[in-house]
């Protein structure tokens, strides 16, 4: 059974950092490509950061170019993000997501999610 487990959230001060990381049971986890999401209080989930199943291609939300960064260890089957200068406005659920569009179909899993509040 596939599992997406996330660690790392917390409560961090504006301006801090934190690292969230995503360990994947996914045999073929090298084949996924890597999400997080992120789900702040009445606000519809929204992708925040994405990187190609080998690695070499990265996306970001306009919002947090500059201060997080995505990464994955494909030995370890591990997905993480960084996050610096923390906002208020990065408050939320942040959800590990994994993708793959086969011949064989579409195969997607979701974390159950890390919470992250940042106040001071």
């Amino acid at each position: 059974q596939v599992q997406l487990v996330e660690s790392g959230g917390g409560l961090v001060q504006p301006g801090g950092s934190l690292r969230l990381s995503c360990a994947a049971s996914i045999a073929t986890f090298s084949s996924y490509a890597m999400s997080w999401y992120r789900q702040a209080p009445g606000k519809e989930r929204e992708l925040v950061a994405r990187i190609s199943s080998a690695g070499g291609s990265t996306n970001y939300a306009e919002s947090v170019k500059g201060r997080f960064t995505i990464s994955r260890d494909n030995a370890n089957h591990t997905v993480y993000l960084q996050m610096n200068n923390l906002k208020s406005e990065d408050t939320g659920v942040y959800y590990c997501n994994a993708l793959k569009t086969a011949w064989a179909g579409r195969f997607e899993y979701w974390g159950q999610g890390t919470q992250v509040t940042v106040s001071s």
